[in-house]
């Protein structure tokens, strides 16, 4: 047991040695110097709040943050990593006033925005005005889809990565919306537009005329199409389409039905006219129409002004008639225009040849449609300016006489040309008078017509057979719509007598110029008893707004002390012809407004 013990341990003084010794050792290293300690360098990291867009960073002699300036305001704050935050940085850019990207600011921007002048649009001869611009997301959004729909453009322009670059330009605050969205708010844009259309036409117009059209697509669909015309507060014309639907036929049972949903959907009852082209499906929805207003409680007096025949379309059959004389020499230039336009390498050749032979025009060949006058006109008109070119271009081109079969026109036919330029130069401008929609037209219809009657009365008497053929074949389509005044609508005088510049001044003698002597007369007392009568209608209707004018009592002449005094004989002639008035009972008698008004 004892050699077990022995072998299997060390002596007690070995273990004091040891012992010593390690203390020993111990002792020594810590009276040695240590080496200095190294920091680990802590890798850095970016930031990635976004207060830090807005401030600037202060940093000490060891590259560490310990402050940041606001780059708007200039205020300083503590923003040690780690014993300071970010959320008195956050809280200072949403209240900083002179943040210009901060939506709640309290202190706007000064901008200039454009104020259209007098006579002007927005985009031409716009003058700066001092106002205000803060960021508005839903603001810039919805002139975003107001742009879209004024333009025309499709919901995927917002998608496209030029208008994502201008508008990180401009504004990058703002967030582009996909064009689903885009597709959504322009449907809310609508409905709110729809309802304080209705609002008004429910509350602030009493007049409302209706303009309505029809036409078959090239996917053989019929559509209807009604647009409303008014005045708004500010006496101002509008026009908006308050129905594009389509219709199972043209016929005029169909068109009526369709105008009538319109109107119930609308609320719409105080109707002033329909105007509508000459097809005789209308004439059947317009009497359906007359029916439907009368049973409504409209009166009788209003409803037969209702049917308004559209005079640009009539214009438009008139001179139709008139070129079916010259459709020789119209198809030569025609085919000879079309010639030119086919093909990019005669077009050039055409134009340097027109530099070569000097001629100035700018203007670019074009090709008319054959059921519009107005552009037949503008082909001829252009091709006239190049009659010398298209003589020349023969010599140049074997080809261009040959592929038209010898049909290229000739000295005869640019005579007719140009005299049928200058024929049809009257009607163009008078078209171009009577189309216009962001202006009233209807007191210029009468005096159109009258000027249409003149001229056609010269082309009758006109002493060139071809001219004269012209002539006679468009009075005969004048006289059709307007050759008869029964069937005209009288809305087309009144217009014309309510221009303070005519009133009834000039209509006697147009009425005698259009239908003789007799027949002027008899239709002239019409008309003034059918305006007294439509007058009575409304003066029934508002006679708050229609009381009598009382005429000016006679007045005493005053006496004055001086004998010679230059106004005592005008006064005393005034007197006595106010005197011979009132005895004769002409002053006691009190006139309407339309009376003032005419006298």
């Amino acid at each position: 047991m004892e050699s077990v013990g022995g072998s299997g341990s060390q002596p007690p003084s070995q273990n004091v040695e040891h012992d010593m010794g390690a203390e020993a050792v111990e002792k020594d290293t810590s009276q040695q110097p240590l080496p200095p300690s190294v920091p680990k360098k802590r890798k850095e990291v970016e930031t990635r709040s976004p207060v830090w867009d807005h401030f600037e960073k202060i940093k000490n002699k060891d590259n560490i943050v310990v402050s940041a300036v606001c780059i708007y305001c200039k205020k300083s704050y503590k923003s040690e990593s780690k014993r300071h935050g970010t959320s008195t940085l956050r809280n200072h850019i949403m209240t900083c006033l002179k943040n210009p990207h901060s939506k709640d600011t309290r202190q706007s921007l000064l901008t200039f925005s454009p104020a259209p002048s007098s006579g002007l649009t927005e985009s031409e001869g716009a003058a700066g005005v001092l106002g205000t611009w803060v960021f508005d997301q839903e603001l810039i959004r919805r002139a975003l889809c107001e742009m879209i729909i004024v333009d025309e453009l499709p919901f995927r322009f917002v998608e496209g990565q030029g208008f994502r670059k201008f508008i990180l330009v401009c504004c990058p605050m703002f967030k582009i919306p996909s064009r689903w969205t885009v597709s959504r708010d322009i449907l809310k844009i609508y409905s709110d537009e729809r309802v304080n259309l209705k609002n008004f036409f429910k509350t602030s117009c009493q007049r409302v005329s209706i303009t309505t059209d029809t036409w078959t697509s090239v996917q053989r669909i019929n559509y209807m199409c009604i647009t409303a015309h008014f005045i708004d507060h500010e006496w101002k014309l509008q026009k908006k389409i308050i129905s594009f639907v389509p219709i199972s036929s043209h016929k005029g049972e169909y068109i009526a039905k369709a105008l009538e949903s319109c109107l119930l959907e609308w609320g719409l009852k105080s109707i002033f006219s329909v105007t509508v082209d000459n097809a005789s499906s209308n004439d059947t929805a317009i009497g359906f129409l007359k029916k439907k207003m009368l049973s409504r409680g409209s009166t009788a007096v209003r409803c037969k002004y209702l049917h308004m025949r559209c005079i640009a379309h009539i214009l438009n059959l008139v001179v139709q008639d008139g070129l079916k004389e010259s459709d020789d020499s119209v198809k030569k230039v025609r085919d000879s225009v079309r010639y030119m336009r086919s093909s990019p390498a005669r077009l050039q050749k055409f134009r340097e040849l027109a530099d070569l032979i000097g001629v100035e025009a700018k203007n670019s060949l074009v090709l008319d449609v054959p059921t519009r006058w107005n552009s037949t006109y503008l082909m001829l008109h252009t091709a006239l300016l190049y009659q010398k070119v298209f003589e020349v271009y023969e010599d140049y081109d074997p080809s261009f006489k040959s592929d038209l079969g010898g049909n290229v026109p000739n000295f005869l036919d640019w005579e007719v040309v140009e005299g049928l330029v200058k024929f049809l130069k009257s009607f163009y401008e008078m078209t171009v008078r009577i189309s216009g929609s962001l202006y009233v037209t209807s007191n210029t219809f009468f005096s159109e017509v009258s000027d249409l009657s003149c001229i056609l009365t010269g082309l009758v008497g006109a002493e060139s057979d071809s001219v004269k053929a012209m002539g006679m074949n468009m009075r005969t389509k004048f006289d059709k719509y307007w050759g008869d005044p029964n069937k005209m609508n009288f809305l087309i005088f009144y217009g014309n007598i309510m221009d303070p510049r005519d009133k009834i001044e000039y209509m006697p003698y147009q009425f005698n110029q259009l239908y003789g002597d007799e027949n002027g007369k008899s239709l002239f007392e019409k008309v003034m008893k059918d305006l007294k009568e439509l007058y009575v209608d409304y003066v029934t209707s508002f006679p708050v707004q229609s009381d009598p004018v009382p005429v000016e009592q006679s007045v005493p002449p005053t006496v004055l002390s001086d004998p010679v005094s230059v106004g005592r004989p005008q006064s005393l002639l005034k007197s006595q012809l106010k005197k011979q008035r009132l005895e004769s009972g002409e002053l006691g008698r009190k006139k309407t407004e339309l009376e003032v008004y005419l006298s």
